[in-house]
């Protein structure tokens, strides 16, 4: 198989995200939450895998006639916030304004966030919250807690979009990444399984996926405050996005 044909066939794998969009948003118009998170989580997977073949067999050398960043970009808008978030507004966890408020906030301010050229740090992290709606409305599914816990949850996540606190890439984040990495792959695990069991509410898998979800949302502030030795890494800063 020659190089432009491998990188052809990442580009086709990452676009496939748009089919389990369509796949997931069907699901949420019929209420079919289960399904529409486990469709969700199959998009979270690929989006997982696709960026580490993406420079493995560097689709940007091999197959510039398609624009891997923007793709991706455009698939995880619909995956990660649009989708999460009408889910979010239909399903009754947020009653009368407080439905408005939460997709307000999540939409625009996510639209702002995956536009800004600056969301990556020197560390392959992100700076700021990175619109992982997908993850937050799930666990929130999972956990039903009061709508005020919903509603102060969401605004502070949005406003920490563009609050300069460092949230790691469980793949492209080099510290701590042996352990981040088995952790996303748990929640992604924990995810799957607790939208199949359709929620539980004594499933023990609550458990895992809160703790994870905690770690993977913690971690890079962690860091921060446990900071490198100088001239072990490059200090966190705001770059292009990688």
């Amino acid at each position: 198989m020659t190089p432009q044909i491998r990188a052809l066939f990442v580009h086709l794998l990452t676009a496939t995200g748009a089919v389990f969009a369509m796949l997931a948003m069907l699901a949420a118009v019929d209420e079919n939450w289960s399904l529409m998170f486990l469709w969700l989580v199959v998009a979270f997977a690929v989006d997982g895998v696709d960026g580490p073949m993406a420079r493995k067999y560097d689709v940007a050398k091999f197959a510039p006639q398609f624009d891997g960043v923007l793709l991706d970009l455009i698939i995880d808008y619909l995956t990660y916030v649009f989708i999460p978030a009408y889910a979010l507004f239909k399903s009754g966890l947020l009653p009368g304004w407080t439905g408005w408020i939460a997709i307000i906030v999540i939409t625009y301010g996510s639209a702002m966030y995956f536009a800004d050229t600056r969301m990556k740090t020197e560390d392959k992290s992100f700076s700021g919250f990175p619109g992982c709606w997908n993850m937050v409305v799930l666990v929130l599914f999972a956990t039903q807690p009061n709508f005020w816990v919903i509603l102060v949850l969401v605004c502070s996540l949005a406003a920490a979009m563009f609050v300069p606190i460092k949230f790691i890439h469980p793949v492209r984040t080099k510290r701590w990444r042996a352990l981040s990495l088995p952790m996303a792959l748990a929640w992604t695990v924990f995810a799957g399984w607790a939208a199949w069991e359709d929620f539980r509410p004594e499933s023990w898998l609550h458990w895992g996926l809160i703790a994870t979800s905690v770690y993977l949302v913690l971690a890079g502030a962690l860091q921060e405050l446990f900071p490198l030795k100088p001239g072990k890494s490059a200090s966190p800063g705001k770059s292009g996005k990688a």
